[in-house]
């Protein structure tokens, strides 16, 4: 019998087998724990991150106690950090030039698109990015 852990490391490996971030496309990589959520942009032919961002990063812990949109406490923070995410990829600055990166490609990790991951996503879109 599998346990959960072995069960999303095989989806994530079959998910990264077909999808591959580019410096104009990135790859939006998401890992969800049991307290927190990250996410990243990541440029995979220079083995590069460009922009990251965690619910660390927002220090709203305290203040998200009610539901806002029909989201859960984690879901609203995991939507905050997607905008943030999505904030920092459009004003983005490297190497004496301003790049925006307006596309990605999502990673889910293995992770079932719904609840926080979904969450995450939908705030990356509404604040820019297209998947």
């Amino acid at each position: 019998m599998k346990n959960k852990k072995s069960k999303r490391q095989k989806r994530h490996s079959r998910v990264r087998a077909k999808i591959n971030g580019t410096s104009s496309i990135p790859r939006l990589s998401v890992f969800r724990s049991n307290k927190h959520i990250y996410a990243q942009l990541i440029d995979d032919e220079k083995n590069k991150t460009l922009a990251s961002a965690s619910d660390l990063d927002l220090k709203l812990k305290s203040k998200t106690k009610k539901k806002e949109n029909d989201l859960s406490n984690k879901e609203l923070i995991a939507y905050r950090t997607g905008a943030f995410l999505a904030k920092k990829a459009l004003n983005l600055s490297t190497d004496k030039q301003k790049k925006k990166i307006e596309k990605v490609v999502f990673d889910r990790g293995g992770y079932k698109y719904h609840g926080r991951i979904k969450a995450l996503a939908q705030g990356a879109r509404e604040n820019g990015l297209k998947f």
